[in-house]
C-alpha cells in the first residue's frame, strides 16, 4: 500500500512523502502497528495527515518512525475516529466544465462533504492554461486537454452536504485537521485551502450528519424544486465498503437531477475506459455513469477522453 501510494500518488508531487512511504513500507515495526487498526484505517494519507496533526515529523523517516512508534496510542486513537477529508477545493476545476453545461440554475448536493468547500464553485476564480473564469475568490489552476474550458460560472441556489464527520471551517480544530492533510511542500493548497475556508466562513454551508445511503434521499428531497439537483463527490466513494457503495450507485441513479463521479477507475468501473495519461494515479470525472475525463487528485490537470 504504501510503496505503491510513494510510486503512483506521491512520485512527482510531493518528494518528501514519496521518500517517507517508500521507508514505511518496509518498516515493519510500524506495519505491525497498522495491523491493530482496522484495514480502512491504514492508509498512507490518513496517517500521515494524524502524524503530522499530533506535530511529528514528516521529513525524516527515522524521526518519523521514531515519533510514530513512541506516540502509537495517541496516533491510534486518532486513526479510529477519523477520516480522510481533504476537501480540496481544487477539484472545483474538474467539476466546473460539467456543471456549466448543465440546465441553470443548480441545487448542489455533496456527499462526503467535509467542511463543504467543494460547494462553492460558484464563488473561486478559475484559470485552465490561459483561461480565465471568475472574478475573485482562490485561483484554482488546471491543466485541460481535449476540450474546450467552460466559459461562465454556475448559478447556485441551493447547497447542501453530507458527511458521516462533518468539519466545521468557523472551528480552528477542524480547520488544523484539513491543514495536516495537505502535503508538506504544498504552499500554494495551503493558502487556497484557507482562502476557501474564509468564503465558506463568510456564508456557511449546510451540512448533515449521515450516511450516503440511508440519508441521501431525505436530503435530496429537500432542493428547490425549480433548480436542477446535482449530486456529487470527489474520492469519496474508496472509504466505502463495496456493498454500501454499490446501494448508493443504484440509489443516486433514481434520484432527480444528475450525478457526478469523480473516483478511481478501481472504485467505479466502466466499460471502454481508455488507458490513462501516464502511469500517475487518476480518477475519472463522470457524469450520470458515462465517464468523461481522466483527472489528477488535487484538480491539477484533466485530460477529456475522446
Amino acid at each position: 500500500m504504501y510503496a505503491d501510494f510513494a510510486r503512483r500518488e506521491a512520485r512527482g508531487v510531493s518528494p518528501t512523502y514519496e521518500r517517507l512511504s517508500f521507508a514505511i513500507s518496509a518498516d515493519e515495526e510500524i506495519l505491525t502497528l497498522l495491523r491493530t487498526v482496522p484495514k480502512p484505517k491504514r492508509q498512507p494519507n490518513l496517517l500521515l495527515g494524524v502524524v503530522r496533526l499530533l506535530g511529528g515529523p514528516v521529513d525524516d523517516p527515522a524521526a518519523f518512525h521514531d515519533f510514530t512508534v513512541s506516540n502509537w496510542p495517541a496516533v491510534a486513537a486518532e486513526l479510529r475516529t477519523r477520516a480522510t477529508q481533504t476537501n480540496e477545493a481544487g477539484r472545483c476545476a474538474l467539476l466546473l466544465p460539467v456543471l456549466a453545461m448543465l440546465p441553470q440554475p443548480l441545487a448542489l448536493l455533496e456527499v462526503g462533504a467535509a467542511a463543504g468547500l467543494g460547494l462553492y464553485p460558484d464563488r473561486y476564480f478559475y484559470r485552465y492554461d490561459d483561461r480565465e473564469i471568475g472574478s475573485s475568490g482562490p485561483i484554482l489552476e488546471c491543466t485541460l486537454t481535449g476540450t474546450t474550458p467552460p466559459t461562465r460560472l454556475p448559478e447556485v441556489t441551493w447547497r447542501a452536504g453530507l458527511d458521516l464527520h462533518p468539519l466545521d471551517v468557523t472551528d480552528p480544530a477542524d480547520v488544523a485537521w484539513l491543514e495536516a492533510l495537505i502535503w508538506p511542500e504544498h504552499h500554494h493548497r495551503r493558502d487556497r485551502l484557507r482562502a476557501a475556508a474564509a468564503i465558506a466562513a463568510a456564508d456557511p454551508p449546510t451540512l448533515h450528519h449521515g450516511d450516503l445511503v440511508d440519508d441521501l434521499p431525505r436530503l435530496a428531497a429537500q432542493a428547490p424544486a425549480d433548480a436542477t439537483l446535482v449530486v456529487f463527490h470527489t474520492s469519496v466513494l474508496y472509504q466505502v465498503p463495496t456493498e454500501r457503495r454499490t446501494l448508493f450507485v443504484d440509489l443516486v441513479r433514481e434520484l432527480p437531477g444528475h450525478w457526478i463521479a469523480v473516483e478511481a477507475p478501481d472504485v467505479l468501473s466502466y466499460e471502454g475506459l481508455p488507458p490513462a495519461p501516464d502511469k500517475a494515479l487518476h480518477n475519472v470525472l463522470a457524469l450520470d455513469g458515462t465517464p468523461l475525463a481522466w483527472t489528477r487528485g488535487h484538480g491539477q490537470a484533466m485530460a477529456w477522453l475522446a
